[in-house]
Parts: C-alpha cells; sequence; structure tokens
C-alpha cells in the first residue's frame, strides 16, 4: 500500500514537472490545436480526395495511382478505429500538423531559443494557412508535411551535435515520406546539394551518411518494385496532372503564394530573418546546411512548375531560425521594449489567426456570409458536400427498376470521388459497387457480371448515348444547399444506359482515365 502510494506521489510530480518543461508546454499548445480539429472537423461531409483514399484503403497495397502507399494504411488504421466516422477518419491529419508545431518549436531550442522564442515558432508555424487546412482533411499533404520538417529538424540535431549518427534517422524519415508522396524527392535532392555545396561535404566520407542513404531506399523499396510491376503507372499520371495544372494556370500564382499560403503573411518577417540566421548570420553558420537546402529545394520546385504548397514543409525550419535570431537580437533591449517588441510580435500573429482560422478552416455554417467568403476563394469546402444526396440519387433510380433488370445492373462513375461516394455510402442503400476508370479504381475492374444496364454518374448524355445502345437522364445530382461545386456545376445528371457498345473489356483497356 505504501509503495503504492509512493509511486501514484512519484507519477502526481511528474505529471506537472512534464509540463513545465519546454517539450511539455509545447505539447500542450498541440493538443489544444488538435482539440480545435477535433471539435470543428465534423462540420460538412468527406472531401472528393478523402473519397478516393477511403475506398484505396480497404484495397491495401504497395501504390496506387494517385499515390505511394502510407496514406491508404494510415486510412485503414482510422477505418478500424474510427470506422467511417468523418472526425474520427481526420484525427490523424490533426496530429501530423499539430506534431509540426512541437517540431518547430524544438528547433527553436536546439538553435538558442528560450522557451518563449520555442512557443513563437510553434505557434507561427501552426498558423500557415496550408498547416491549417491541412489539419481539417485527410490527404497525403499532411503526412509529407509531417516528414519534411521532421527531416530537416533531425538535420538541425545532426548539425549542432556533428553527430554523423543522424543521418541514418534522417534517411529513414526521408524513406518514410517517399513511401507517402514523392515530391519529398525533391527535398532529398536539396539536401544532396546542400551537402555539396557546404563544409558539410566531410559527411560524404561517414558511413552513416550512406547507410542512411541505403535505409531511404531500404524503405522505399515496396514501391519502387509495385512501380516497375506496374510499369511505373506514377510517371504517367503525374505527367497528366502537370500538363492539366499547366493548361489551367495553376502553377501561376507559386511566387506570391509562398506568403500567402506557406506561411502566414504576418509571420514573413520570421522567414526572412530565418534565411538571414542560416546564410549571414554569425549564429547560423554551424547550419549554413540548412539554408542551402531550403534555397536549393526551393529552385527545384521553381524549375520543374510545381504548386505553391509542394514547399510547405521547408518553412518551419526558417521561422525557428528566424525565431531565434529575433530572440538574440531582442536579448538586450530594456524590459519595456522588450516586452513592447514582443507584444506586437504576438499582437500580428494573432491577428494572422483572427484572419485566416476562419478562412481555411471548418467552421463556417453553410450558406453564411463567412461560408460564401471562403468559397469564392478556394472551393475546399464546396467539394465536401452533397456526397450522400449523389448516391441517394442513384438509389432511386435502381430502386425503379423491376427486380430482375436490378439484379442484373451495374453502376459506372466518372471520377474517384464519384465511385468512393458511392461505394462509402452505396451499400445501405442497397446499390452494387460502383466502378470506375479513374486511378486505382481502373486496376480493381468492370463489374464481373458485364451488366448490359447501367447507371451512370459523372458522365454527360452525349457522351453516354456513344459508349450504349440507348441512354436517358433519370435522376439530377443535387444538393438541398444549393452549393455549386464540380458534381452539381459539371456532372448535374444522372443516367440510365443500356446495351454497351462494346465488350467490356474492350471499354476497360480503351478509356482509363486519371483525375
Amino acid at each position: 500500500m505504501l509503495r503504492a502510494a509512493r509511486v501514484s506521489e512519484s507519477m502526481g510530480k511528474r505529471i506537472p514537472d512534464f509540463f513545465r518543461s519546454d517539450f511539455g508546454v509545447l505539447a500542450l499548445v498541440a493538443t489544444g490545436r488538435l482539440l480545435f480539429h477535433v471539435a470543428t472537423n465534423g462540420s460538412y461531409g468527406f472531401h472528393r480526395d478523402e473519397l478516393q483514399t477511403l475506398d484505396d484503403a480497404r484495397h491495401l497495397d504497395w501504390g496506387f495511382v494517385a499515390y505511394p502507399p502510407i496514406t491508404p494504411l494510415i486510412g485503414r488504421l482510422e477505418l478500424i478505429l474510427f470506422g467511417t466516422s468523418l472526425t474520427g477518419f481526420r484525427v490523424f491529419s490533426a496530429i501530423a500538423v499539430s506534431m509540426v508545431m512541437v517540431l518547430a518549436g524544438l528547433m527553436a531550442k536546439e538553435l538558442g531559443g528560450r522557451r518563449h522564442v520555442q512557443l513563437l515558432a510553434a505557434v507561427a508555424a501552426g498558423i500557415s494557412p496550408v498547416s491549417l487546412i491541412q489539419g481539417a482533411v485527410f490527404q497525403y499533404v499532411s503526412f509529407d508535411y509531417l516528414w519534411g520538417v521532421t527531416a530537416t529538424y533531425l538535420m538541425v540535431r545532426l548539425l549542432k551535435s556533428e553527430d554523423p549518427r543522424w543521418w541514418v534517422p534522417i534517411g529513414g524519415v526521408l524513406g518514410l515520406g517517399m513511401e507517402t508522396r514523392y515530391t519529398i524527392g525533391f527535398l532529398a535532392l536539396g539536401i544532396a546539394g546542400a551537402v555539396l555545396l557546404t563544409p558539410a561535404r566531410h559527411f560524404l566520407r561517414s558511413g552513416w551518411l550512406w547507410a542512411g542513404v541505403g535505409l531511404s531506399v531500404l524503405v522505399f523499396l515496396p514501391n519502387l518494385i509495385w512501380q516497375i510491376r506496374h510499369h511505373f503507372i506514377a510517371l504517367e499520371f503525374l505527367s497528366y496532372l502537370h500538363a492539366r495544372d499547366l493548361r489551367q494556370g495553376r502553377y501561376n500564382g507559386f511566387l506570391r503564394e509562398q506568403l500567402l499560403a506557406c506561411v502566414n503573411f504576418v509571420t514573413a518577417p520570421l522567414t526572412f530573418l530565418g534565411l538571414w540566421f542560416y546564410f549571414v548570420g554569425r549564429e547560423g553558420r554551424r547550419y549554413r546546411l540548412l539554408g542551402w537546402t531550403f534555397a536549393v529545394t526551393f529552385v527545384l520546385f521553381a524549375v520543374a512548375g510545381s504548386r505553391s504548397y509542394y514547399t510547405a514543409p521547408l518553412y518551419p525550419m526558417l521561422i525557428a531560425g528566424g525565431s531565434a535570431l529575433l530572440g538574440s537580437l531582442l536579448e538586450g533591449l530594456h524590459p519595456g521594449w522588450l516586452r513592447l517588441a514582443y507584444g506586437l510580435q504576438w499582437a500580428a500573429i494573432l491577428a494572422g489567426g483572427v484572419v485566416f482560422v476562419p478562412l481555411v478552416t471548418p467552421v463556417a455554417p453553410i450558406g453564411s456570409r463567412l461560408w460564401n467568403i471562403t468559397s469564392k476563394m478556394h472551393d475546399q469546402f464546396r467539394e465536401e458536400i452533397g456526397w450522400p444526396d449523389l448516391a441517394d440519387s442513384v438509389a432511386r433510380v435502381y430502386g425503379s427498376l423491376s427486380p430482375a433488370e436490378r439484379d442484373q445492373a451495374g453502376i459506372l462513375a466518372g471520377n474517384y470521388g464519384e465511385a468512393g461516394a458511392l461505394n462509402l455510402y452505396g451499400p445501405a442503400r442497397g446499390l452494387p459497387h460502383a466502378m470506375s476508370l479513374t486511378n486505382s479504381f481502373w486496376y480493381r475492374g468492370y463489374d464481373p457480371r458485364a451488366p448490359q444496364t447501367v447507371i451512370l454518374a459523372g458522365f454527360d448524355l452525349d457522351e453516354g448515348r456513344e459508349l450504349f445502345g440507348g441512354c436517358v437522364v433519370a435522376a439530377k445530382n443535387t444538393n438541398p444547399f444549393g452549393v455549386e461545386n464540380e458534381e452539381s456545376r459539371d456532372h448535374p445528371d444522372i443516367l440510365l444506359c443500356r446495351n454497351l457498345s462494346m465488350p467490356w473489356q474492350a471499354y476497360w483497356e480503351r478509356f482509363r482515365r486519371f483525375g
């Protein structure tokens, strides 16, 4: 009894001590961020990208057309833990971006920042619009963001300690990144370029660096083998996306959006201070490798023609360096001026949070003035509306068929959002499994019954009539809120078609899609 009491007393002391430590304070702030996402992430519905990942999570493999296997694997874990709960499905994304806040604070600590500087770095990283958005949706971007920031944190530890053994976990994290999203390869190339451009070249003689390289290749190897077996389908997919994005002008705002999306405009001064810290400042001389990693990776993304948010994992290390430099610059000020300087910085961060949080997180009631503002700025939330209504519309058409025809009828969806939604909501409505020619749905094949009566979602009438002997508009795809999105605007018709004009196998081989 006495021993148990002593253990309990010891634990009681350790818990408050933990939350008084630097790490404990950062963890507490990150937990507050996580709880905010948990409280708000169930507001609308699944995003079309989530619906694809949700379906892929039920068909685990070492690779998928649109991404490597880690994100569907995490999705499968969330299905096991939370079922198809919308809030539950987004928990690990919220955890990932919240962990980035901790890592940003820890980087500031390693660079010499005291606790108030660590908090500044953590919160400044946490109000990045990309970070806020990715805490509110389940996408591979959230985990790519975490792996990229983790790699830079480990590099800070490497450079501070000069212990080459840190290259091994760096390589492991980069390997996990490649199993999550191929764009982290740009960061790997950026690190390699930075090593060659700085005195860190001496690490090339270390076996630990090459062990890290070997570990990254080993972690990535299963997906690489999958790509070889599938004729490097990801290259074909990425080539299609690049051409589409170029045609639609999605790269035009690359430079402008660095400060509006990857960084909050009120924290932009910290990123510029970070560049000064790594490239010019005496305090950052030891960490030049990080400055060059940012520069080389940024140039690679810019030259390749990338979307602006691809560079997001690079900025927490700049914010950490900038926060540490700011703390150093202000250290000698009179206490009154010091409080004023930090007060102004925190007031700016608070203002940036107040502006961006309502715009990029799901807090606006549908149809409200704030909703209308966010809908004009981006389509993130609009693409989360109407998926159960699509399933209802298809179910009404399916139910209108005679029992004999219904038993042999199939469903064909035009894109991965429609297919994912119908496979999520369809079983409860008695619908058969939906087919689609898009991305990894294509690999799952067509309905083995080779149905001649098919309900089409995501096709226009002219396209349906070219493919089938007969096709009519049987229902409309709408939502009760009157929200205009890709489905209600571009794919409003639910078609009922009969007699495919070619064998299903020929159709499947000829009309594969990417999206």
